[in-house]
């Protein structure tokens, strides 16, 4: 059900705020029921102020229309430790629809691997270039990471293995020994200190301070896109004020309102990820053993088996927690 709140006079009948928003339509993902209003500690609403006109003797108003946040993984905690949602991020463009996923650190760990082609040539170990079957017996996620290494440069590092340096000044997604993540300004120099055990860059920050930096405001520095076209598919993830993972993706954005989005996902900082049609997804499964993957982008490229098998570019996969800083399955 879509959640309407409402600025209204006192005693304003709340039936007729939800047929409002019955008439506004909400986008939602099927297969889960909505999360409860009162669960502790869940993602907070996405929300956009409409316009109620004067009507049944009520004077025109506004209104906060808000798309529910769904449950995923419920089989691996009492909390669910990944919620999805869909929503509209532009009333001007009613057919674009924005994917988002909220990712609670606390009960889960974050994972980073290679593709047997991403994030670049190298002659160290490339390890499984999938979900190693070693871990699917907790696996919650999986979702696309950044650019290749010859299209940006970045640092990559995981296993105790450093692919790529460490630039200063870009924007990184780090785990740390007991199990906390980031996204922040990388300014450690070319190799992560002894308390990070997993580091990915892709460009510069898109979201600093809950505000869109400025340089997300030129859509040319964000990569080279399919036909040049200004707005495509584009992905991103960021972290909140309480320190859980957000990842978005959509169709038809700039880097503009790609980080307008995920301001709106209230990310105290986000950096873009992988863009095109060819490499947003985000995957959860059904129940332990990597079973009924679930897409919950809709991308018509996609498949939801893909990190199931030897997959070209690196990509995260996020996993049901047993203790702090345990290392990733390998």
């Amino acid at each position: 059900m879509t959640v309407v709140r409402a600025r209204p006079r006192e005693g304003r009948p709340r039936a007729t705020l939800l047929g409002f928003a019955a008439v506004l339509g909400a986008v939602v993902l099927a297969g889960a029921p909505a999360r409860a209003a009162s669960s502790p500690a869940g993602p907070p609403p996405v929300c956009r102020s409409v316009a109620v006109p004067a009507g049944n003797g009520h004077p025109a108003r506004t209104a906060e229309l808000c798309a529910p946040w769904r449950p995923r993984d419920t089989w691996a905690a009492a909390g669910p430790p990944v919620e999805t949602i869909a929503f509209r991020p532009d009333p001007a463009q009613p057919a674009v629809v924005a994917y988002a996923a909220w990712i609670r650190s606390a009960t889960t760990d974050l994972a980073l691997y290679l593709g047997y082609e991403g994030p670049g040539p190298t002659s160290l170990p490339r390890g499984p270039e999938m979900v190693p079957p070693s871990g699917r017996g907790r696996l919650l996620a999986t979702f696309n990471a950044g650019f290749y290494e010859h299209d940006a440069a970045g640092g990559f590092y995981v296993n105790h293995t450093l692919y790529y340096p460490m630039l200063d000044g870009l924007a990184t997604v780090e785990r740390f020994v007991n199990g906390r993540v980031d996204v922040v300004r990388w300014t450690g120099g070319p190799r992560p200190p002894a308390n990070v055990v997993m580091a990915r860059q892709n460009l510069p920050l898109l979201v600093n301070a809950g505000r869109p930096t400025p340089l997300s405001a030129d859509n040319a520095a964000w990569g080279l896109t399919l036909y040049g076209a200004p707005a495509v598919w584009r992905s991103a993830l960021g972290i909140d004020a309480t320190g859980n993972l957000i990842y978005a993706a959509a169709p038809a954005q700039t880097s503009a309102t790609l980080a307008a989005i995920m301001v709106r996902l209230h990310c105290v900082r986000a950096m873009e990820l992988d863009i095109n049609p060819e490499w947003p997804i985000f995957v959860t499964y059904g129940g332990p053993g990597a079973a009924a993957p679930l897409l919950a982008v809709d991308n018509p490229n996609q498949v939801p088996t893909r990190f199931l098998t030897v997959t070209t570019k690196d990509f995260f996969a996020v996993y049901a927690s047993r203790r702090p800083g345990e290392p990733e399955p390998w």
